[in-house]
């Protein structure tokens, strides 16, 4: 059963830039928010159960900030086919996933106590396609404010991905899997080389 995402379209880093309008950008992202906790109450393929879904308030979001709205910077894999990772999953089985590119960002924040730096991600497909780029990940809010299998982003690529591209990577967006909510699910965990050793405050918290 295929589950619905949070996805972006990557594109030139200056368009919609949130913060030219804050309160469009979060108002946009509140609107998103809201139809997908319609989706997970009402919908027959929601995954809350069914016995829990008249219980059911909403999702739990970090706030919206727009300094998780990222620019980052393609480096496209040489031989995607020569060199497959194995994924393992929450039921315990593996899956085959295809490296497609490394995602270089930096992460400038205001607070002074929050960790800036400059770190990666690497984006995956099934079957080689760069249309859309499967990117999940772990951060030092895993297991405490996020669900502790990791979060998910899908980036929707308009055109040719190319090497040297500059693609938007909006955390707040970052969403977690259908095993967050039932073991009906068997999704893929992120494995080690998308552990970043940073807070992201962003996006889905833990349900």
């Amino acid at each position: 059963m295929s589950e619905p995402t949070d996805s972006t379209t990557a594109g030139d880093s200056t368009s919609d830039d949130p913060l030219e309008d804050p309160d469009a950008y979060r108002n946009a992202l509140q609107a998103k928010r809201e139809e997908k906790d319609r989706f997970f109450a009402d919908h027959p393929q929601s995954p809350i159960p069914p016995e829990e879904r008249e219980d059911f308030s909403g999702l739990t979001y970090f706030p919206p900030d727009p300094t998780y709205r990222v620019t980052a910077t393609v480096s496209l894999e040489d031989d995607p086919d020569s060199n497959p990772v194995a994924m393992d999953t929450s039921s315990g089985r593996e899956v085959r996933y295809l490296r497609i590119a490394t995602l270089t960002f930096d992460l400038e924040r205001d607070d002074p106590d929050l960790e800036d730096g400059t770190y990666e991600l690497t984006a995956y497909s099934q079957d080689g396609s760069s249309d859309t780029l499967f990117v999940p990940f772990r951060d030092k809010t895993t297991g405490q404010q996020s669900y502790r299998g990791g979060r998910y982003m899908e980036l929707d690529v308009a055109g040719d991905l190319e090497d040297g591209q500059e693609l938007i990577v909006d955390f707040n967006l970052a969403y977690s899997p259908f095993c967050a909510f039932s073991e009906t699910f068997d999704c893929p965990l992120p494995p080690e080389e998308n552990w970043l050793e940073v807070a992201i405050a962003a996006g889905e918290q833990e349900y």
